[in-house]
């Protein structure tokens, strides 16, 4: 770079910029001194840039850079593009107490914090204890099977097809003495998927040995109480 040259840098004179700091060259040596805080400024970035790109290479070498770089697209991805999830694909959990399957198909995980989807397998007499959600509204669709639903105290059959709608704050909760329930659950804003994955486990590993005051702890850091 030449002393007298007005101070803009391309490309070519990034890099010699870099290398010749690199060589131990002075400011003073590189340019003119009205140049100097944008020289110092670039020496910063480029710095920090390669040693980003040491730091992914370092992972490469590890094999889990490309996996790192593949986690955020499908993180990012879905929740910005929109996405089409057939009927056992999502999240899948299983249950910590009922061992029911579950399928989280929207949520704070897919960049959706307004809202989250799912379905949950109620397996015959598991039912759902009595809770109530303090900021969430809540819908259910009856996708299989029949049963009771408890809503503030009032008692409601359920059978295949059939809507609930749950405002925040009411209390609610299901039983199914003779049939399996399998529920499509919405909750606005997203929530419970959250409660969903901190107390339940991905098909295969062992289930989280949790206590009530446990549960109930976790369901408190989502905004749901049980009774």
């Amino acid at each position: 770079m030449k002393p007298g040259k007005p101070f803009g840098l391309s490309a070519e004179q990034k890099i010699d910029v870099w290398r010749r700091w690199k060589a131990g060259q002075t400011l003073h040596e590189i340019g003119r001194p009205q140049d100097h805080r944008r020289i110092s400024e670039e020496i910063v970035m480029t710095s920090l840039n390669t040693k980003r790109r040491s730091f992914l290479f370092g992972l490469g070498g590890f094999g889990i850079s490309q996996l790192f770089l593949q986690g955020i697209a499908q993180a990012q991805g879905p929740g910005r593009h929109g996405y089409v999830l057939g009927g056992s694909e999502g999240e899948h959990l299983i249950h910590f107490r009922d061992h029911g399957n579950i399928f989280i198909k929207a949520g704070s995980a897919t960049s959706s914090d307004n809202l989250a989807v799912g379905t949950q397998q109620v397996t015959i007499g598991a039912g759902i204890p009595i809770h109530r959600h303090l900021y969430m509204d809540e819908a259910f669709y009856v996708l299989e099977g029949s049963g009771i639903l408890i809503l503030n105290d009032r008692r409601h059959p359920l059978e295949k097809g059939g809507t609930i709608f749950i405002p925040k704050n009411s209390w609610h909760g299901f039983e199914n003495s003779d049939h399996e329930l399998l529920l499509l659950w919405v909750v606005t804003p997203a929530g419970l998927d959250g409660f969903f994955r901190d107390t339940c486990n991905p098909p295969g590993v062992a289930p989280k040995q949790l206590t009530k005051e446990q549960v109930n702890e976790i369901a408190r850091k989502y905004g749901t109480e049980f009774r």
